[in-house]
């Protein structure tokens, strides 16, 4: 199991809609992925499974999208990737440490939103 590392990807505009399954068909495109994951794919998720990187189930949480041949972070996407991290739509089923690895590049994202993560403003101090 991997978190990816942190892309500090250009923002997307607050208002974009977020589809992740549209995303992911233009992601996959635009990594030149439509057979097999590859490194371009990955960066526009936080986690995957590193026992089977060539099975497109392996990506977990993505919040990038293509906008105008550029891969860009969008906030919706991030905010709902958040949502899950924090317990929403059943949680993560991923490893507790890749949790706060995840947490950790989410919050760089909210920063560069202007915003907190839901985590922040219920007072965690660290990531569990």
């Amino acid at each position: 199991m991997a978190v990816v590392k942190y892309q500090d990807l250009p923002p997307a505009g607050k208002d974009r809609r977020w589809d992740g399954d549209a995303a992911e068909k233009r992601v996959r495109a635009w990594a030149g992925a439509e057979d097999k994951p590859n490194e371009r794919y990955r960066k526009a998720f936080l986690w995957y499974d590193e026992t089977a990187p060539g099975n497109f189930g392996s990506y977990k949480f993505p919040i990038a999208d293509v906008i105008r041949g550029q891969l860009k972070a969008v906030p919706r996407g991030i905010i709902a990737a958040a949502a899950v991290i924090d317990g929403a739509r059943g949680g993560a089923k991923i490893p507790p440490k890749d949790i706060r690895a995840i947490k950790t590049h989410l919050a760089k994202y909210y920063e560069k939103m202007g915003e907190q993560p839901s985590w922040k403003k219920k007072g965690e101090k660290k990531a569990p």
